[in-house]
């Protein structure tokens, strides 16, 4: 786990370099709102017919994303506030179900008060983090080989709220990391899942038996670092880094998150998007997911 996290501060700390070096000198954004997102259609299908003897299942995969940006700024103080959400299916002809490939939904909100005239500010931060829809893990019954799905989570069950003061550097819009070593973070999930007399207390995401939510506090680190690659290829980074000080503070919790847009033309887009969660609450082993496909891209 420390490699990976080493690895993941490096690509960070990589591609920071390689946006001073690409980027001219910023100018200070006017006072007032600045707002933009996009909303991005990403989508996969492959077909095989019954004569197709090279193996391989017909299927057929979505992923709706959408990303808003709403940055306020006055003079010395800005607040900036992004919304991330992403729901994505696959469908397999073979399988009775469709299954999750995504599902997150993710407010950031950060406050700062700048010092002097640096590229350092004052800080306060909050992040909340849930998804939509049920998730299930999947079983065969061995009498009659039907799939059985179990219910594991569902909308705000997880959920993370996270909060503090700190000290930010930010160069501009894109660019910027964060630092609260003073952080509130509580984890809120359906007591269904903690109830029952075979739970185990810290078997769901941490939470002891009966109860419905977890309080730490800790230290958080949150980066972000946008760039463009080449004309019409942007790079977008983000790496959430937390570690509770009041139980196992060496087992940091790592959200990287990477996101390679490369533009066709207004509407057409190919998307990579890739990501690598590690929280031992959850499991004691990194999470990875990755999507690829052709997107259809509206500007809001």
């Amino acid at each position: 786990m420390r490699k990976a996290l080493l690895l993941m501060c490096a690509i960070l700390v990589g591609n920071f370099a390689f946006a001073q070096e690409e980027t001219s000198k910023d100018s200070i954004p006017p006072n007032g709102w600045h707002k933009e997102g996009t909303l991005q259609l990403l989508l996969n299908q492959s077909a095989f017919n019954k004569e197709w003897i090279g193996g391989g299942t017909s299927s057929i995969a979505g992923n709706l994303t959408f990303n808003y940006d709403f940055n306020y700024r006055k003079d010395d103080f800005t607040w900036d506030n992004r919304v991330l959400a992403n729901y994505g299916l696959t469908k397999l002809k073979e399988n009775d179900y469709a299954r999750k490939t995504s599902d997150r939904f993710e407010l950031n909100s950060i406050a700062g008060k700048q010092i002097q005239e640096t590229n350092f500010y004052y800080s306060w931060f909050l992040n909340f983090r849930t998804q939509f829809a049920k998730g299930y893990e999947f079983s065969e019954d061995p009498d009659t080989g039907e799939t059985i799905r179990t219910e594991t989570t569902h909308i705000f069950s997880p959920a993370y709220l996270q909060t503090g003061p700190g000290i930010m550097w930010k160069k501009n819009d894109d660019f910027m990391v964060n630092l609260a070593p003073a952080t509130a973070r509580l984890i809120i999930v359906d007591k269904d899942f903690t109830s029952g007399a075979d739970y185990n207390d810290g078997d769901y995401f941490g939470v002891d038996s009966g109860e419905s939510t977890r309080f730490e506090f800790g230290a958080s680190l949150t980066a972000q670092a946008g760039f463009d690659l080449w004309e019409n290829v942007k790079m977008e980074n983000s790496l959430n880094l937390y570690s509770n000080y009041l139980e196992n503070p060496g087992n940091v919790d790592i959200d990287y998150l990477m996101n390679l847009n490369m533009g066709i033309n207004k509407y057409l887009s190919a998307n990579l998007l890739f990501q690598a969660i590690y929280d031992d609450n959850a499991v004691a082993a990194f999470q990875i997911r990755e999507v690829f496909g052709l997107g259809i891209n509206v500007e809001l």
